[in-house]
């Protein structure tokens, strides 16, 4: 007895006890495990931060949060995508040639996209019990893409340009479904404007994140920003179907009332048996449509006129890499700051954000072609990328309100598509034009100038109309 109660008894077998008083197993045990709690809280503290902050005033209950978190999966894969083609078709080859790449690259995806493009918003109206499966289809096409397109990049293959279409594709077509989920998510007291800025928000940072990720990636080679890219849409994919059911439910589901006067509440009214169309809503998102148009016109005009500028012409006492990242910087962040205000603000007037947005841009451009500078430079990128966020955010607002339900999937489709094909017309002019700053400023503000003053009579007249009508659907 006295031998089973001495040190080497506690070191048998059967002694648990002894393993605390020895510096035996459980020592040992309990350190491994103290660090990795301690490896671990940082992963975990910093998830629980997230998801108390998308899960804040009430999106956690309505099941907003979860699509903000899905949307920030579908920000991160994008931008891994974006990295390894950028360097496959601007960065690795001289200005010059880089121009004519760039142009193919452009006429071969965008031409089939404008065909394929319309397609996509009948095709998801029909699926309106389907959209959690929609969404996850997209993120798995384009987690097979990317692998496809690792290999691709390497080789220089023609398969580059289909694959990259069928991501710019299923990027919409997943853009197109979450636009019309957002009214089915909708919490207490949220407005669209600020109901669509914190997903946006939330897409933002991460791609913030994810960028600097990609490109470390890319120094590994060019086919790791697309590995990493598959993992991400890989777990979209199943983070899709973590949505509410009732994002798949058509309950409750009725036609939005546009915020005019009574004589043109809904705009010409379509003949009986005939499907409502975007003519039926009246003229705020037609006219909030041709503006955002003339915004994502001069995104286009600038992401191209700017890149290849300021390749040969860097910022004063910058290298070309410095400029890029300057100007670049600056636009993320007003397009960041723009979003962040979006869900900041109360106003339930979205034809009022566009119009005051576009005139600051346009004043900004203007002031930018009189006094060019490097300065102006940043300001106007910064400038443009915030008016386009307010601008787009008020849009889609107007959308869910006004448009109804029954073709509310096939109006984002179809202003996607418009959108996308007006980015893609400021690109072109932007590529062909002189690399001259002034010029190219010049023609920035006549962009802003033709959009803004066509449409800011009839966006203040639907605001008037629509602060008389009530009560106002949201």
């Amino acid at each position: 007895m006295a031998a089973a109660r001495s040190p080497q008894g506690t070191t048998g077998t059967g002694g648990s006890r002894g393993h605390s008083r020895t510096g035996g197993p459980r020592p040992v045990g309990g350190a491994v495990r103290s660090v990795g709690r301690a490896l671990h809280r940082p992963f975990t503290g910093t998830a629980r931060g997230i998801r108390r902050v998308t899960h804040a005033h009430g999106a956690g209950e309505s099941g907003l949060g979860k699509l903000i978190e899905l949307h920030a999966v579908n920000g991160a894969g994008d931008v891994m995508i974006t990295v390894a083609l950028a360097s496959t078709v601007f960065f690795s080859v001289p200005t010059d040639e880089a121009r004519g790449r760039v142009a193919l690259y452009l006429a071969i995806t965008m031409a089939p996209f404008t065909l394929l493009a319309p397609v996509i918003g009948p095709l998801l109206d029909r699926l309106p019990h389907g959209r959690r499966a929609a969404m996850a289809g997209a993120m798995s096409a384009r987690a097979l893409l990317a692998l496809l397109l690792s290999g691709a990049v390497v080789t220089g293959s023609l398969e580059l340009y289909p694959a990259a279409l069928g991501v710019l594709v299923a990027s919409k077509a997943y853009g197109v479904v979450r636009s019309a989920v957002v009214p089915r998510l909708l919490p207490p007291g949220f407005s669209l404007v600020k109901a669509n800025s914190r997903v946006t928000l939330g897409g933002l940072l991460a791609t913030g994140v994810a960028a600097p990720v990609g490109a470390g990636l890319q120094v590994l080679g060019p086919r790791w920003p697309l590995y990493g890219a598959f993992v991400i849409f890989a777990a979209g994919t199943f983070l899709s179907f973590s949505l509410p059911h009732k994002v798949d439910s058509a309950k409750g589901e009725g036609k939005a009332l546009l915020a005019a006067d009574e004589e043109h509440l809904r705009g010409p009214r379509p003949k009986a048996g005939r499907r409502p169309g975007l003519r039926t809503v009246g003229t705020a998102v037609t006219h909030a449509l041709a503006v955002n148009a003339a915004q994502r016109c001069l995104s286009g005009f600038l992401t191209f006129f700017l890149a290849f500028l300021l390749r040969e012409h860097p910022l004063a006492g910058q290298n070309a890499a410095v400029s890029l990242g300057i100007v670049g910087v600056a636009a993320g962040a007003g397009n960041a700051l723009g979003t962040a205000v979006g869900a900041w603000l109360r106003s339930r007037a979205p034809e009022l954000i566009i119009v005051t947005v576009v005139a600051a841009v346009l004043g900004t451009a203007v002031t930018s072609a009189v006094f060019f500078s490097a300065f102006f430079v940043a300001v106007l990128a910064a400038m443009a990328g915030f008016a386009q966020a307010l601008s787009k955010l008020s849009l889609d607002a107007l959308i869910q309100r006004d448009v109804p339900e029954q073709v509310r999937t096939s109006a984002f489709a179809r202003s996607e598509t418009l959108l996308q094909m007006a980015w893609v017309v400021g690109g072109a002019v932007g590529i062909a034009l002189p690399l001259n700053g002034v010029l190219g400023l010049a023609v920035a503000a006549a962009i802003v100038a033709a959009g803004w003053l066509t449409t800011v009579r009839g966006l203040l007249a639907s605001a008037r109309h629509g602060a008389a009508s009530r009560p106002r659907v949201v």
